[in-house]
């Protein structure tokens, strides 16, 4: 078995000691920096999904196979900066402003890297005006906004109005979730996507920018 198809089934079993080994051995081999990301971390990071969709794994899975991918892009990272390697796009995440609940978002915020987006994840507590500032900041493409409690909710479509009124709304999409979040809400409030898990939202993401 060779060091790519090392990495793919590390990360795929959750286990983060092999990935970082089996990374650092392709990094030695001479393997690129992106061959690596795109076949072995970023495909089993698809595959994780897929069998999150398919009811095979579970977020408990989901998020140790993620934190295995992490702990090998973080070894690429500097390599894949060098080389210069294209992002799939660059994605700003929060939980919204009186809302300190962070595991879906984080989650998200890990399939989305294991995509190959850049991540700004400005963590828990957002308020609009710094939703906007890191998007204008970073160049991002896409607000990713999170909720656990439906009296936070509100926030989220504060957010987009702020946008609106500082003339940026056409220059980023808007995509939210958590549990008590709904596709009819997000029509509601005028964001341009919702999605139900971590797994959908890479998708929705793809998506928005026309990846």
């Amino acid at each position: 078995m060779d060091h790519i198809e090392a990495v793919y089934n590390a990360v795929l079993d959750g286990n983060r000691p092999t990935t970082q080994a089996e990374v650092e051995a392709a990094i030695a081999e001479g393997i690129p920096a992106e061959t690596i990301l795109k076949n072995g971390l970023i495909a089993a990071m698809a595959e994780v999904g897929r069998l999150f969709e398919e009811n095979e794994y579970f977020v408990p899975e989901m998020l140790v196979s993620a934190r295995a991918m992490q702990s090998g892009l973080a070894l690429l990272k500097p390599l894949l900066a060098d080389a210069g390697a294209a992002s799939a796009g660059k994605v700003v995440v929060g939980t919204v402003k009186g809302d300190l609940h962070d595991i879906g978002k984080n989650l998200v915020a890990m399939m989305l890297e294991g995509a190959g987006f850049e991540v700004i994840d400005l963590g828990t507590d957002v308020t609009p005006e710094k939703f906007i500032k890191a998007m204008v900041d970073n160049k991002a493409q896409v607000i990713g906004m999170s909720a656990l409690l439906t009296t936070t909710m509100p926030s989220m479509g504060a957010t987009v109005k702020a946008l609106q009124e500082a003339g940026l709304r056409d220059q980023v999409k808007v995509m939210i979730g958590g549990a008590p979040v709904t596709d009819a809400y997000a029509k509601q409030i005028g964001a341009d996507g919702y999605s139900p898990d971590a797994s959908s939202a890479v998708r929705l993401a793809r998506s928005l920018i026309g990846a």
